[in-house]
């Protein structure tokens, strides 16, 4: 199975733009053979750590969802790729995992470090290209249980849209943390693990970029260079890996 991470700018508010970068990596992933593509944690509307924000982004989820799925169904790729949603008075932060422009699932971030959002309590495996595979999304890497509970389901991939788009202090901080918790990740699973970044500055946050695919052995197989846009492929079955 090929599957593809892209590492893309910070992006707030323009689900348009947003779906057009969406759809550009889909056909050249399509092209490249790939069966999945990751993009970063609620990459759709944008992140934040504001409660309003991040209320104000689920509202309008419905419609950049909307505008999403008429775009990518007659593309071929499984495409992972986060967003807020509001269930009832609730607020999630989701991984949504899409095929032919129909929704197939979602995974509700267990261990969020957003203000308002509910953590999730389900840890759903999914299957594509005979591979099964599972959803953690960025501060659940601190979190060995969220990544067990996937591989006890028979998880082979673990799927981990980041955010660090963070004050530059803190970047710097996790400039290497986030690297070492996808190795350790891999090594505690015996699971592939791929992850799918931004990387920019917007004022004072910077995001260096932890776009990566590891092997489960812990080898880094492909990663994207920091302060870089594009996607990287790596074939799981044969650990070959390609950026582009």
């Amino acid at each position: 199975m090929r599957i593809a991470a892209v590492q893309c700018p910070p992006l707030f508010d323009d689900a348009e733009r947003a779906i057009a970068t969406i759809v550009d990596r889909l056909r050249w992933a399509a092209a490249e053979g790939v069966g999945l593509v990751l993009f970063p944690e609620a990459w759709l509307l944008g992140h934040s750590y504001d409660a309003a924000v991040i209320r104000a982004r689920a509202l309008e989820a419905p419609r950049a969802l909307a505008l999403l799925r008429a775009q990518v169904r007659d593309l071929r790729p499984t495409l992972v790729i986060g967003a807020f949603e509001s269930v009832g008075r609730r607020l999630f932060n989701h991984a949504l995992v899409i095929e032919r422009g129909q929704i197939i699932g979602r995974y509700a971030k267990a261990h969020p470090n957003e203000p308002s959002i509910t953590p999730g309590t389900a840890f759903p495996v999914f299957s594509t290209a005979g591979m099964r595979y599972g959803i953690n999304i960025c501060n659940d890497a601190n979190h060995p249980d969220a990544a067990a509970r996937l591989a006890e389901q028979g998880a082979a991939l673990l799927l981990y849209p980041l955010n660090n788009l963070l004050r530059s202090q803190t970047a710097d901080r996790w400039r290497e943390k986030s690297l070492a918790n996808l190795v350790a990740r891999a090594r505690q699973t015996g699971c592939w693990v791929a992850s799918a970044d931004v990387t920019g500055t917007v004022a004072d946050h910077r995001s260096y970029g932890c776009t990566a695919i590891v092997s489960p052995s812990g080898d880094v197989v492909a990663r994207m260079p920091e302060w870089e846009e594009g996607g990287i492929i790596a074939d799981l079955a044969t650990a070959q890996a390609a950026r582009t």
